[in-house]
């Protein structure tokens, strides 16, 4: 697999947490530290333009599919929704002095996690809360849904997964998936697997079908593995990890295929933190504490 650095999209004064897209246009949005949200064109890296400032950082973001609303995890003020085209807030949603590490939305609900433990429901056309789900004492750290099921993944600091029924939000299933913080969780696009990963370096992988039986425990990191993403056709895997490396996994088998780093691919010289395909133009985008968002495209040798 050949691999080539596009470009990268310098503007961020501190580390970049989120990256968000509609993936339906070569349009993405970062935000980090220092409460910025950037509009970005993956091909025209020269005109990031601002879209919303916070007065906190900004670990997650999120796009209403139905209304194109963008929904910002504003750590330690709750949840702001900004029309990203006028450049407004459109709504406020309090939620306390906490953080908020991911904000999920599926129809008319927003699912939003905690660093309190809480899993709490929005009604999204009206921002009202609808339910607070207290957990764990330890932080709800990522998010995944699974339309064919019906079911929610919701991986927490506590080493433990949680499957809810999306629509009772009643708990099915509880299991320790990892030796740390499970930071992030994806299902695969065909809904066979979830697949999970966070401060162990483990890439651990769930059969849906079996109950989330395990089938697959992977050392895949020297350091904390950040955050996971499928490709947009679904054949590839990515991670990315604070040892300052991004992994490209062959979705089926779980082989490893390509290796990016700094020494090789002039890639991130810190921690990476969060990954996006750009299904519209088959890119890789990639956040990293070094304030840098860089683009990446993976093709046969």
């Amino acid at each position: 697999m050949n691999v080539r650095k596009i470009d990268t999209f310098s503007g961020h004064r501190d580390c970049v947490y989120a990256l968000i897209s509609d993936q339906r246009s070569p349009i993405f949005y970062s935000a980090g530290g220092d409460g910025q949200v950037v509009r970005w064109n993956v091909t025209k890296p020269d005109l990031g333009e601002l879209v919303a400032r916070v007065g906190a950082s900004i670990y997650a973001l999120a796009l209403d599919p139905q209304t194109g609303l963008l929904w910002i995890g504003h750590n330690y003020e709750g949840i702001q929704v900004v029309d990203p085209v006028q450049k407004k807030i459109v709504a406020s949603i309090k939620l306390g002095a906490l953080a908020i590490f991911d904000i999920k939305i599926q129809g008319q609900k927003a699912y939003i996690a905690q660093g309190d433990g809480i899993l709490t429901v929005v009604d999204a056309p009206t921002f009202s809360i609808q339910k607070h789900l207290k957990i764990s004492q330890k932080s709800v750290r990522t998010l995944a849904i699974l339309k064919t099921t019906n079911e929610l993944a919701a991986g927490f600091s506590d080493w433990c997964v949680c499957i809810f029924d999306l629509t009772t939000m009643s708990l099915k299933k509880r299991f320790q998936a990892h030796d740390n913080s499970v930071f992030s969780a994806q299902y695969s696009p065909d809904g066979t697997f979830l697949v999970t990963a966070g401060r162990d370096a483990h890439l651990k992988v769930w059969c849906v079908e079996q109950n989330y039986q395990s089938i697959q425990d992977i050392p895949a990191h020297m350091f904390s593995i950040n955050h996971i993403t499928y490709s947009g056709n679904g054949a590839l895997l990515a991670t990315a990890s604070m040892d300052k490396s991004i992994k490209i996994w062959d979705a089926n088998s779980f082989k490893l295929l390509k290796v990016v780093d700094r020494a090789r691919h002039a890639g991130h010289a810190t921690s990476i933190n969060k990954l996006l395909w750009m299904t519209t133009e088959n890119l890789l985008v990639s956040a990293s504490d070094d304030r840098m968002v860089s683009v990446w495209e993976f093709g046969d040798n």
